[in-house]
């Protein structure tokens, strides 16, 4: 955090900073001896071996393919698969490398919150740094920092950008280059465009301050941003990566679903933890901001929600809702603020220091408790993806035939593993498929025509192409069971 980004002294001490380090070193061991005390070391997707497989071949081979010698544009991330290449290059891979810049991003992301808050609530001058220890433990961006996934450094990028706009930043090409270099972590960073642009018409008073600033913001997004289409059309055809096109493909049955219902699910996702406790408080900064006319938080907060409803009107919540993480930090920083102001007003009179000492406990309490709980949460995430994904992808490299093409809707371990030639049934190496990706028929002509010698997907993902196939090899993953999901099965496709 700079003085010329943010425009102000960083407020923090080398004292803060170590212990908000101390927090994240011990919250991503807590998360590392559950995962091992419950089965083993892993990722809880199965996304991250796709990042990693990247990531290897990029090291390995200079080239930026699932398979080697067959480009794809077939990464979400284009920055985190090239920075997960360097732990490939150190030896530090697959995993002390991937959980070193998970647990760095987010001593990065609590250091932005704490300075924020530190900033915008002149009261809040705690020998402690609760803000940023919160962050840190909070156990949705607690696993995200720890799943081997881009989520927390695309909530690390959108939270320095609102809140530099919540403290009237003006620096608008940096703001632009940042916006812009977001986009190399997820797609969804061009929405970071519209706080920016208008933030511009909120803080400028004239039109040639205006058309100025707006053409700073644009030559930092474009330069970066250019850069992306360029490199997505160069290797797989489509200015997005396939991944853009193939989740929403995908998701059809979801987009059909009520909007109330799918609002109901964000919320539950959302609310899980000790957030319900922040609901108020980020009620009351809004109401507070509002009236100051803070136009920067009510932008960071306008940003943040309309975030969450705009995925959820394509994809989704499930897996703890990880498509929506991004946006939570900021929803937590407006929460927090709220607390701290709250704890040195007198709304309550003499009954201020009990209602805030309720409040301060309470939040305190459930937030402790979901360290642990997130913890076995994750660990069995973990599990699931061991058992389902990547022991199914070692028994395959080790008992098919060399030559055997595999036909597969999830490839994240089966590529990393497993060296067989593959079609990928999820469109995202294999782009020709999302145009069909849901029907069966086509499908298995689809297969057939590639020669494909066997299919693996979970035994309940295809009712009509497994019908009547052999099956070789069956997942006796307990997690599954437990959890009644249906086994991961290998069937001989002819």
């Amino acid at each position: 955090m700079t003085r010329a980004f943010f425009d102000f002294h960083n407020p923090l001490s080398k004292r803060d900073l170590l212990i908000l380090g101390g927090a994240t070193l011990l919250a991503g061991i807590i998360y590392l001896i559950a995962s091992h005390l419950f089965y083993r070391i892993g990722f809880p997707l199965d996304d991250s071996w796709i990042h990693l497989t990247f990531a290897r071949n990029l090291a390995e081979h200079g080239e930026w393919s699932f398979r080697p010698g067959v480009p794809s544009a077939g990464s979400t991330s284009p920055l985190w698969s090239a920075l997960l290449a360097i732990g490939f290059l150190l030896n530090l891979e697959p995993y002390i490398w991937t959980y070193f810049l998970g647990l760095l991003t987010m001593w990065t992301l609590s250091v932005v919150c704490e300075i924020t808050a530190r900033r915008l609530v002149s009261t809040y001058t705690s020998q402690i740094p609760w803000v940023g220890i919160f962050i840190i433990v909070e156990w949705h961006l607690l696993w995200a920092a720890m799943s081997g996934m881009e989520t927390l450094l695309h909530a690390l990028i959108a939270t320095v950008i609102v809140s530099a706009l919540m403290m009237n930043s003006r620096r608008y090409l940096t703001l632009g280059l940042l916006a812009g270099l977001s986009i190399w972590v997820r797609p969804d960073g061009l929405t970071l465009l519209g706080p920016l642009v208008l933030a511009v018409f909120f803080h400028e008073t004239d039109t040639p301050s205006r058309l100025k600033s707006l053409l700073r913001i644009l030559l930092g997004f474009g330069g970066v941003f250019l850069f992306y289409l360029l490199f997505n059309l160069l290797i797989g055809g489509t200015p997005m990566p396939n991944t853009f096109y193939a989740k929403q493909a995908e998701y059809t049955a979801w987009q059909a679903l009520p909007l109330l219902e799918r609002l109901g699910q964000l919320s539950i996702q959302l609310l899980v933890g000790p957030s319900f406790l922040l609901l108020p408080g980020v009620v009351m900064w809004v109401i507070r901001s509002i009236k100051e006319r803070s136009w920067g938080s009510l932008l960071a907060i306008t940003w943040s929600v309309g975030y969450m409803i705009l995925y959820i009107m394509r994809l989704p919540v499930y897996q703890h809702g990880r498509y929506i993480m991004p946006a939570m930090p900021i929803f937590f920083l407006f929460g927090l603020m709220a607390v701290l102001e709250f704890a040195a007003g007198k709304t309550f009179k003499r009954y201020q220091w009990f209602v805030t000492t309720l409040w301060s406990i309470s939040l305190a309490s459930v937030t402790l408790l979901f360290v642990f709980l997130g913890a076995r949460s994750y660990a069995q995430d973990v599990a699931l993806i061991e058992q389902e994904m990547v022991e199914p992808a070692k028994w395959a490299s080790a008992n098919l035939p060399p030559e055997t093409v595999i036909a597969a809707h999830d490839i994240g371990a089966l590529g990393f593993f497993d060296q067989h030639t593959l079609i990928d049934l999820a469109g995202l190496v294999s782009p020709e498929v999302i145009p069909f990706i849901r029907d069966e028929a086509r499908l298995t002509a689809y297969l057939d025509e590639k020669n494909a010698d066997y299919l693996i997907a979970f035994a309940d993902l295809y009712d009509e192409m497994t019908l009547g196939k052999q099956i070789v090899f069956v997942s006796d993953g307990k997690i599954a069971q437990l959890g009644d999901y249906a086994p991961m099965t290998i069937y001989r496709w002819k």
